[in-house]
């Protein structure tokens, strides 16, 4: 892989950046703190605003790591971060990533999780030159899934009782793409 750390990147709606301390309000109360966006995450819901402080800060920290990969996604109308996504797991060999994300219940349903997880797996084929970009979710949770779908990921299995999150043990469902996949549907 050619890493190139979190950089910025520009969609129509939507700027995909690194956190900076004056988001952590932000953070909290569009979605860290809000059971309904944690239900299906690996992480518990904050329930004070220096939890997410301490997890931003250290995320700041890391920035300086050019193989972290790290985004705030700001809505542009609004100037401010709504959700984040990631590369939550990688493989230096087999050149894989595993894409995260979130968002706060507020922009649910309207297409930005789509909008910047297509600009996500873009940035990585031409960038960093991964081979392969994988996105698991929670079978109980299967909106997450069609985003992958519309996405362009391939739906390869159910791994069972493969995962934890705040439910407890799950079954999850895998989705990937390939670089060759992806480069045959560019237009």
């Amino acid at each position: 892989m050619d890493h190139k750390g979190t950089v910025t990147i520009e969609t129509k709606r939507l700027v995909l950046r690194k956190f900076i301390d004056k988001d952590i309000p932000a953070v909290y109360a569009n979605w860290t703190s809000d059971d309904r966006v944690t239900e299906f995450l690996t992480w518990p819901t904050h329930r004070s605003v220096e939890v997410t402080e301490k997890v931003i800060n250290n995320w700041i920290d890391s920035y300086k790591n050019d193989d972290f990969y790290q985004w705030a996604i700001v809505l542009k109308e609004i100037n401010e971060p709504i959700g984040s996504i990631s590369v939550v797991e990688k493989d230096e060999k087999l050149n894989i990533v595993q894409i995260g994300y979130c968002i706060g219940t507020k922009w649910w349903n309207q297409g930005i999780v789509t909008e910047v997880f297509s600009a996500t797996i873009r940035f990585l084929f031409d960038e960093v030159k991964v081979n392969r970009i994988e996105a698991r979710h929670d079978t109980n949770n299967p909106r997450s899934g069609r985003v992958m779908v519309k996405c362009g990921l391939k739906y390869e299995g159910t791994l069972r009782q493969a995962g934890f999150n705040n439910k407890g043990i799950v079954d999850v469902s895998v989705y990937s793409i390939l670089a060759s996949e992806y480069y045959a549907n560019v237009k």
